[in-house]
């Protein structure tokens, strides 16, 4: 039907409706040398086809082999890094969020993948989130075989991303971690937290940039840095101190500190009839805990609810056992003390429960 307006429309593209292919192909280009340091044996072909492959026939040493898989995201922490404008440092706390999951059950990290959706594809900015992806899956020890950028303008601001992984493992199924394991008498081993991790950023950012007005570039005291790069301190990843401490100690359990805090992530792994009590007063939380708490007048059950406090994952182990566990992880670098122990005495129907003081 011709044009009775007198109206004059270009031609409508892919590209004018805001989704760049080109830039798309650009981002790939740039992300190939970080994929490519996350390669293991089995990972076959490169980065670009429809699917990444990873040879199953490495499986076939295990006597009865468990795949374990685990998908997750970074939550609102994503914000900070889009205001200041740092990329390659979000992708450790999505492998950390996926792959500390997978080895709670004592799996072995093996490959996976990511998602990113970007308002506007910026070919270097999506590249520096894949980057730090990469750096992650080394830290884990796993393969990083595939992924897709998604372009959604109009949905998203030209600035707006969020990222998304998924991940699997393998673990012998007599090896399996869990609940049966546990015992009165075990020894609770917490791990230190590198920081706030990457959980209760709605809290966080709500209480101090939005009420409290701070600013991100702010020197403030007690975190020795500024706001910013507390808060944007990536996720630690313990995949590879877990199997570690798996090599050399007898594990019962492992809980990551995620959303909840630690006494509702500890109660994930209890038994009915058994509990977890652990002595706050063992240690003493980091500066920003304070700061989120005494910025926003939060309630301390209210700050443990959100955050993990300064304990990332916890290794629940017989106590014959302690010695040689906190042995192994002070020699690969990692923060940890006995934090509790197990018992089936006391008042705590939850299967978890904080006791005392933090120590000051």
């Amino acid at each position: 039907m011709p044009d009775t307006t007198g109206a004059s429309y270009a031609s409508a593209s892919y590209k004018t409706a805001g989704v760049d292919i080109e830039a798309g192909d650009r981002a790939v280009e740039l992300m190939k040398e970080w994929v490519k340091k996350t390669r293991r044996p089995e990972v076959l072909g490169g980065l670009g086809g429809f699917a990444g492959l990873f040879d199953a026939s490495a499986l076939k040493n295990y006597e009865h082999p468990l795949l374990a898989s685990a998908t997750d995201g970074v939550g609102t922490k994503v914000d900070i890094a889009r205001q200041l404008g740092v990329y390659d440092t979000i992708g450790h706390d999505l492998v950390a969020m996926v792959m500390d999951d997978i080895v709670v059950c004592g799996a072995e990290p093996l490959f996976m993948t990511d998602y990113i959706c970007v308002g506007k594809v910026h070919p270097e900015r999506v590249a520096a989130i894949v980057k730090g992806i990469a750096e992650g899956c080394v830290l884990a020890g796993c393969a990083l075989v595939g992924g897709e950028t998604a372009e959604h303008p109009g949905l998203l601001g030209p600035d707006d991303f969020d990222v998304a992984g998924a991940g699997t493992g393998v673990v012998e199924a007599d090896r399996l971690l869990g609940p049966d394991r546990i015992r009165t008498g075990d020894a609770v081993i917490a791990m230190a937290s590198s920081g706030l991790h990457s959980n209760g950023y709605s809290l966080v950012r709500h209480v101090l940039l939005n009420e409290g007005g701070l600013a991100l570039d702010a020197h403030l005291d007690g975190l020795g840095r500024t706001l910013g790069e507390e808060l944007l301190e990536p996720t630690k990843i313990y995949s590879l101190d877990c199997l570690a401490l798996l090599r050399t100690a007898e594990v019962h359990a492992f809980s990551h500190v995620t959303g909840g805090g630690l006494a509702a992530n500890l109660a994930r792994v209890i038994p009915d009839g058994l509990h977890a009590v652990v002595d706050r007063s063992t240690w003493a939380p980091g500066a920003v805990f304070d700061l989120v708490g005494r910025t926003g007048r939060v309630e301390r059950l209210e700050l443990e609810k959100t955050l993990n406090m300064g304990v990332g994952m916890i290794a629940i182990v017989p106590e014959e056992s302690t010695d040689v566990a906190l042995t192994t992880l002070a020699d690969r670098g990692v923060d940890a003390w006995v934090a509790g122990e197990i018992t089936d005495r006391g008042e705590h129907p939850t299967g978890a429960a904080l006791v005392g003081d933090y120590a000051v």
